[in-house]
């Protein structure tokens, strides 16, 4: 079975580098010295500092783990190389919304791969409910979408 692709920007990918760089140095650094005085107060039976301090530790190598391969994974999107015809990953988007409830509004967002997702920061997942809908669409085009509040229509206004 094939790996699965992560897509991302440029910058996502030096997010990643710098991520595992001090996950590797600074962070592994920090759990072997707690797991060391952890295991200065004795008894491991009933030692809560040790238990958390593995337990730390075994999250942070899992996170290496999973970094390490989606950099394995990574597919950079060449943002210079994206045409504005239709919403794709790297798109950044103007649209306007109409919610389930009749609000309506404009939103802004990139369109970016899960990893970077950042819904408060404007950057939603191409995985995504609504970054899935909007993939492919063009300037003028209308989209549905089931929210966890119902169904909401997003209409594409600009890509850039």
């Amino acid at each position: 079975m094939a790996e699965k692709q992560f897509f991302v920007t440029e910058e996502g990918l030096a997010a990643l580098e710098k991520e595992l760089e001090y996950l590797k140095t600074v962070r592994r650094k920090e759990v072997a010295e707690k797991i060391k005085v952890a295991l200065s107060f004795g008894d491991l039976s009933e030692n809560s500092e040790y238990d958390e301090a593995k337990n730390d530790q075994a999250m942070m190598e899992a996170r290496i783990a999973d970094v390490e391969v989606m950099l394995k994974n990574a597919v950079v999107i060449d943002e210079s190389e994206l045409g504005n015809e239709t919403v794709h990953i790297g798109s950044t988007i103007e649209v306007s919304v109409v919610t389930a409830a009749g609000k309506k509004m404009t939103k802004d967002y990139k369109i970016v791969g899960s990893n970077e997702a950042d819904p408060r920061g404007g950057k939603i997942s191409d995985e995504s409910a609504v970054g899935k809908a909007l993939l492919g669409a063009a300037v003028g085009q209308t989209v549905e979408v089931e929210t966890p509040a119902g169904f909401s229509t997003y209409t594409v206004v600009t890509i850039s």
